[in-house]
């Protein structure tokens, strides 16, 4: 590395700092959201769960989330290779069971409400590929991590000191 790009990089850093702890500041609000993400976890296959979060969080740009949901994908066997294609996940579609594409898609579409709302196709798909109880965590999921993801972005949490069953 150059001493510009040190100098650079050092620079983005300084401007890369997180606002505040709102899980410090707002420990309730943080339990809430851990316990709905419990609650969701006993009752969605982990893989795919792993996978939503993963999408959501490249959708909302939560780097922070994106650090600690790749990390724990990879600690539970996910490979790297549908880690790295799920952003592209429309054009390498046969890295995915369909169960799980109907999860991503609902996923983009609840994340990204502007862009139309649910679309019916999109609700139809995934109430094909999941019961209803199944389908009522699907979504409580998604709305968990957006949660999340937006906790994250807008207090700027740094990315990369997370660690598998450490402290979030």
């Amino acid at each position: 590395m150059t001493n510009t790009e040190v100098h650079e990089n050092q620079h983005l850093l300084a401007e890369h700092t997180q606002r505040l702890d709102w899980m410090a500041l707002a420990p309730e609000a943080f339990k809430a959201l851990l316990r709905l993400d419990t609650a969701v976890r006993k009752n969605i296959d982990s893989r795919l769960h792993d996978l939503v979060k993963i999408r959501a969080s490249q959708i909302n740009h939560c780097a922070f989330c994106l650090d600690m949901h790749t990390t724990d994908a990879l600690t539970s066997g996910e490979s790297v290779e549908r880690i790295v294609q799920l952003s592209a996940w429309t054009e390498s579609r046969h890295f995915y069971t369909a169960k799980e594409i109907a999860a991503i898609e609902l996923t983009e579409a609840i994340t990204v409400l502007t862009d139309g709302f649910v679309p019916d196709e999109v609700y139809a798909k995934a109430a094909q590929e999941f019961d209803e109880t199944e389908l009522a965590h699907l979504i409580a999921a998604i709305v968990a991590i957006n949660a999340f993801n937006r906790f994250g972005v807008s207090t700027r949490m740094i990315p990369g000191h997370y660690t598998p069953g450490g402290s979030h």
